[in-house]
């Protein structure tokens, strides 16, 4: 199994980062769609990360759901389950556009949070091994 020192796992985790901060960057521009998009990029990024440090499925959107489910799973802790969930609305956002501004101001932080989290169990993985 790789470790967060492993470039392609490091890789994944500077993505979702650098990721991350270019959402915000592109909200903060009132460009709502590639916000959205950055946005669901660093949570696949960061469930990727989890995924290859683990030996896990992760080429598919269905396995990163599948990933990020069993990461809820082992670490007893649905918010993972839910932050992949926000996430995936703002995939959604980047093609159709209709999320509702409160939506996007109360899924946001949930997001981020979710990423962080991840990026934290990746570091924590390694640091157990």
């Amino acid at each position: 199994m790789a470790t967060a020192g492993d470039d392609a796992v490091a890789q994944c985790v500077e993505q979702a980062v650098a990721f991350l901060a270019q959402s915000d960057r592109e909200f903060d521009s009132g460009d709502r769609r590639q916000g959205s998009e950055k946005l669901y990029g660093a949570a696949t990024q960061a469930v990727i990360a989890a995924a290859k440090q683990r030996g896990w499925q992760y080429r598919s959107h269905r396995s990163t759901k599948n990933a990020t489910i069993r990461l809820a799973d082992v670490y007893d802790d649905p918010f993972l389950s839910a932050g992949f969930v926000a996430a995936e609305k703002f995939h959604k956002n980047f093609f159709h556009d209709e999320m509702e501004d409160y939506e996007i101001t109360a899924d946001r932080p949930i997001v981020h949070r979710f990423v962080n989290r991840l990026v934290a169990l990746v570091n924590d993985y390694e640091a157990d091994a």
